[in-house]
């Protein structure tokens, strides 16, 4: 009975549809049901009246209490996920992890990872197919922009060790074949030795650029990566990263006014303390001891459960294809930003102590706001929070 009346609605609907003249006839014969566009598009009105009919009717008493509810609650859920900022944060930060993902799996599948296990090898006599091409620098730059500014809890060190070794590869033959950017002429380092004290420079340049520390970047090339050394070399590693060091305190210097982002404060570091405490009485010496245990003991075994998922992933997740990969990274993303977005909220702001002038706190104000809010550094959102919750 049902299925009759909506068969015989959807052909009565069919037919008056039929007989309705397109957009020239409706110009020809002076209709005013559709409007013609510039393009010759028609542009047609819309009926939000609902057709209390006996067929209508009918069909919404056969729905049943329980999809009568489901519609009335899936209309005030979507309601709720529009007005929350948590979408809108989850969304942007999974678009930026995706388009990483993307590029790796898609383009530059040698730039996954740190890079500097790769290095490693690739200095100790063992080259890895790809790890120094262009396309894996371009792979290498797009996935960390990408991942660090999807909110995602990586580190610069590797990326940044990866990306200094690329360049000097590709300093050293003078461009890349593939795509036609070498020159014969320029071309003096045939040795595999000339290219492998390159790599150890971009090593250390950056390590270097990353810690803002140019024996830092010297150490970490004579003591991680390589194990042929000579004192020729030690020489031109330490020159490279004192340039280093001199082109990021210049960039930070100009960047300063905050035209840079996080730039400007700490160089590649972002949560830069450069006025932390400077004495320590006797007191404070077991608590130090006692907490670095406990972060000893952590790291151990963070280390330990990286080592058992990584073997899980590697099993039973990569052979599975790139389209796991992705779907694998875009979890991880949804996990990271809900944590990331739910920590501020389990802790209220504090005030700033503005009657302590020695306190050496900076109060921030936003232009056109009001009120004084304590800067944490769990991210940038969570000063967002602070001013919902003061504002």
């Amino acid at each position: 009975m049902l299925s009759n009346h909506i068969q015989n609605g959807m052909e009565t609907a069919k037919l008056a549809w039929s007989r309705l003249p397109n957009s020239e006839e409706a110009e020809v014969h002076g209709g005013a049901d559709f409007t013609s566009t510039s393009d010759g598009n028609g542009a047609e009105s819309l009926d939000y009246e609902v057709i209390e009919n006996y067929a209508y009717r009918e069909e919404q008493a056969q729905r049943g209490k329980f999809l009568s509810g489901y519609y009335v609650v899936l209309k005030w859920l979507l309601a709720l996920l529009i007005g929350i900022g948590f979408v809108v944060y989850i969304l942007l930060n999974l678009v930026l992890v995706f388009s990483s993902v993307f590029i790796i799996t898609q383009f530059a599948p040698a730039a996954a990872g740190s890079g500097i296990p790769e290095i490693k090898g690739y200095l100790n006599g063992v080259d890895t197919h790809g790890i120094l091409l262009f396309r894996t620098l371009i792979g290498k730059i797009l996935g960390s922009i990408g991942s660090v500014g999807g909110g995602l809890a990586l580190g610069k060190e590797g990326p940044l060790v990866h990306t200094g070794a690329c360049i000097a590869s590709l300093l050293g033959k003078v461009g890349s074949t593939k795509y036609h950017l070498r020159s014969r002429w320029l071309q003096v380092f045939q040795s595999d030795r000339d290219c492998r004290d390159l790599v150890t420079c971009g090593c250390a340049a950056g390590v270097a650029a990353a810690f803002r520390a140019p024996v830092g970047g010297v150490l970490f090339a004579l003591e991680e990566v390589t194990s042929w050394w000579r004192s020729q070399l030690m020489w031109r590693v330490f020159f490279t990263s004192a340039v280093v060091a001199v082109v990021i305190r210049t960039a930070m210097t100009w960047c300063g006014s905050g035209k840079c982002g996080h730039f400007g404060s700490g160089g590649f570091i972002i949560w830069d303390v450069s006025g932390g405490q400077e004495d320590y009485s006797f007191e404070e010496l077991l608590p130090m001891a006692f907490i670095g245990v406990i972060g000893g003991l952590l790291g151990a075994l963070f280390n330990q459960l990286t080592l058992y998922i990584t073997r899980w992933r590697r099993q039973y997740l990569h052979k599975k294809g790139n389209r796991v990969k992705i779907i694998e990274v875009c979890l991880v993303s949804l996990l990271t930003s809900t944590i990331s977005f739910g920590l501020p909220l389990l802790r209220k702001c504090s005030p700033c102590p503005e009657s302590e002038a020695n306190s050496g706190m900076e109060c921030p104000r936003p232009p056109g706001m009001y009120g004084n809010y304590v800067r944490v550094s769990f991210q940038v959102l969570t000063g967002f929070v602070c001013l919902l919750y003061q504002g």
